[in-house]
């Protein structure tokens, strides 16, 4: 009787794992049966929007269903990624994460509402954009090791802007003054424009910014770059060196965006979104585009991407801890 009972047991069991693994194929296989929302946690315009819309109208084409793009900007990206956290886990809520809300924010708010790694599952990368160290031409610098030596000789006295708190532009920053021992003065702006307009009126020394929104000023002469933040040198100003070639090893720094669906969604759901993403990222058109962008894709893995996410997490944990930032 006992030795039914068990067998009974053990059946159940595997006749239920066997359900749910034929659940997740039939959802994988029907997905997706409407429409997908894609929320983007900062304002129209940026590269983050142009993205999603370029990967939403892909998606449709595709699967023909059609995908609504939604901005809920605010809290430096907290309000849009808190939404999809609290989503249902099926597929149909998309997250465009970025190095803020799903690698910085966490160490940046002492009361973050959700969790970037427990609360989601991470989909794909979507691009990594390049970012440039410029300076004011009235800076007598033009290599970045000539930089450090001014600083290192007028400590205080340069400044460099950036478009807020807790932004990548002023990490970027904090982790240069870390890793050259130097002292600059950070001047928050509300946004990339001032920044970049108080800069070229010589009211600050330098800047960190994303390659699209300076390289043109810099192309027009009316700034100095001195080096790419990112790990390589990029193929969109390829003379300039890298920040850790020309002076500081290690020093890395790429302002990222991905896609991120809600924790619990089926794996095969994830899968089928990432394999998605990779093919439309790889085409043609749109590898020239983020070429013009300053920036490029890697086809990452849903588990490769969830690595490297952690590992940009603990990074910026540092820099932010460091450089005693906090914003409540």
């Amino acid at each position: 009787m006992r030795r039914t009972s068990h067998r009974a047991r053990v059946t159940g069991h595997l006749i239920a794992a066997a359900l749910l693994l034929a659940a997740g194929t039939c959802a994988a296989q029907s997905y997706p049966a409407k429409p997908i929302r894609i929320v983007v946690p900062f304002p129209p315009g940026g590269i983050a929007d142009l993205f999603a819309r370029v990967i939403g109208q892909k998606f449709g084409e595709t699967w023909g269903q059609p995908s609504v793009v939604e901005n809920r900007p605010g809290a430096g990206g907290n309000i849009g990624a808190e939404i999809v956290a609290k989503s249902p886990p099926d597929g149909y809520t998309l997250v465009t994460g970025s190095i803020g809300t799903h690698a910085v924010n966490i160490s940046l708010f002492s009361k973050l509402p959700y969790d970037p790694i427990r609360d989601f599952a991470p989909v794909s990368l979507i691009m990594e954009a390049e970012g440039l160290l410029v300076v004011h031409p009235s800076v007598p610098v033009r290599t970045v090791k000539e930089l450090i030596a001014l600083a290192r000789a007028r400590p205080g006295q340069l400044s460099y802007a950036s478009a807020g708190h807790g932004t990548a532009a002023h990490l970027s920053g904090e982790l240069f003054k870390s890793m050259a021992k130097v002292d600059m003065v950070h001047v928050p702006y509300k946004g990339n424009v001032p920044a970049i307009t108080d800069l070229l009126a010589g009211q600050t020394s330098l800047l960190f910014a994303t390659m699209p929104t300076v390289l043109p000023q810099v192309q027009a002469g009316r700034l100095r770059a001195l080096a790419v933040t990112s790990s390589a040198r990029s193929p969109a100003a390829p003379e300039l060196p890298t920040i850790a070639e020309a002076a500081l090893p290690g020093y890395s720094v790429t302002n990222w965006i991905g896609f991120f669906a809600p924790a619990g969604t089926p794996r095969d759901v994830v899968v089928k979104l990432n394999a998605e993403v990779v093919r439309i990222m790889q085409a043609p058109e749109i590898q020239k585009r983020l070429l013009n962008e300053g920036a490029k894709f890697t086809p990452w893995t849903p588990d490769e991407f969830t690595a490297f996410v952690k590992v940009e997490i603990a990074k910026w944990a540092k820099v932010v801890k460091d450089a005693g930032i906090r914003v409540d």
